[in-house]
């Protein structure tokens, strides 16, 4: 019940947002990173400044707390598993170990009866050199993922014929790989569900992503080119993924919608995500709230989204445009009608990073648009 402590691990800013959500439910956090100026560690009750394998942390956290999740897929599912023992871990070590890997997660979201794109498993150089040419031209051209640790665009190169797999491989490392093929693109979507303890669910609206670089670069919702059926293909196929992995949780899951209106699952993530934020602004329960209502054992909330929105995500190029370090015009973005402005509190802003988002409320999506493009042209964030 509300009163009681609820553990996170990790203190980004997934973490700090889920701070504001179950604070103003009346719940008590204790955030568990190693950074001391992580961004939910100036908002935590309490933050444990430990490494995510610190048993002694990791004991306090268990001591402390009735209930644990985590804003991030890297953290050593093995803590999570520890925490467990003593104290309720949603989700489970066992989802974000799959979430983890994408040799597991692909082979997870085709059991639920999703469609992933074509690929092939290389676990190894050795693997790699069993591969005939021919194995590998079926999936190409495509794009080479290391299977683990990747994001953002990171960790994964184009390729387009054998020898270049081959290169790419050796560049990567020599790691365990997926090779997937590159496919006709309409356009990127994700769903966002929540589960709960009781195996009840509910779905967000299916938003739109814009990526740059691999980036998420804007999300809009409703989705404004995905018709009701598609909407409710990928909702359907997400809410099966989360019940083949008996998740108990928030859940994204990215999608994408090829341009002879197949859907394709791309990937999951076992938490609230970026494509996600726009909830806090346009939905009557935001995806942190669902997070501790899912974690607390509560009742899962509306989910019904109520303004249009456009998302744009802020990253540390803001601060440098025309390559020149400056403070972006935040009056200027403030006075701007249904601007809600949100900063990570990041000490340091750099190319590429993520240091907030910036949500535009309005009657209707075309006017949603339309701020944000304004807006985009404020801070120097290209749209297309």
């Amino acid at each position: 019940m509300p009163g009681a402590w609820l553990g996170m691990v990790g203190g980004g800013q997934l973490g700090r947002m889920f701070c504001f959500a179950a604070q103003a439910m009346g719940y008590r956090v204790a955030v568990l990173d190693p950074e001391i100026t992580c961004p939910a560690g100036g908002v935590a009750d309490r933050h444990l400044c430990a490494a995510y394998d610190d048993r002694e942390a990791l004991a306090e956290m268990a001591r402390l707390c009735a209930a644990v999740s985590t804003e991030f897929e890297n953290v050593p599912a093995a803590s999570l598993d520890w925490l467990a023992r003593t104290t309720c871990v949603s989700p489970s070590a066992q989802c974000v170990a799959i979430a983890q890997d994408r040799i597991a997660e692909k082979r997870w979201i085709e059991q639920a009866g999703v469609s992933v794109a074509p690929h092939v498993v290389i676990e190894s150089s050795a693997a790699l050199q069993a591969l005939s040419d021919e194995a590998l031209a079926a999936v190409l051209p495509g794009i080479l993922k290391t299977a683990r640790l990747g994001y953002d665009g990171k960790g994964q190169m184009s390729v387009c014929n054998p020898d270049e797999v081959r290169a790419a491989h050796a560049a990567l490392g020599g790691v365990a790989c997926v090779l997937e093929q590159r496919l006709p693109l309409a356009y990127e979507i994700s769903a966002i569900v929540a589960r709960g303890a009781d195996r009840t669910t509910v779905v967000f609206p299916v938003a739109q992503n814009i990526h740059r670089d691999g980036i998420l670069s804007q999300t809009i919702s409703p989705a404004p080119v995905a018709d009701a059926a598609l909407i409710e293909r990928a909702q359907a196929a997400a809410l099966s993924i989360a019940a083949q992995l008996d998740y108990v949780g928030v859940l994204c899951v990215e999608f994408f919608v090829l341009k002879d209106g197949s859907l394709v699952a791309n990937e999951m993530a076992p938490r609230p995500h970026n494509s996600g934020h726009y909830t806090i602004d346009a939905c009557v329960s935001n995806q942190f709230e669902q997070q501790v209502r899912a974690m607390a054992g509560m009742p899962l909330g509306c989910t019904r989204q109520h303004s249009p929105a456009v998302m744009l995500n802020l990253l540390g190029d803001v601060w440098f445009a025309d390559k020149t370090p400056r403070v972006p015009p935040w009056h200027e973005v403030a006075a701007m009608p249904g601007a809600h402005l949100h900063l990570y509190a990041k000490e340091e802003a750099r190319v590429g990073r993520k240091m907030g988002h910036l949500t535009l409320t309005a009657p209707t999506l075309d006017e949603a648009r339309a701020a944000a493009r304004d807006c985009a042209r404020l801070l120097h964030i290209p749209l297309e």
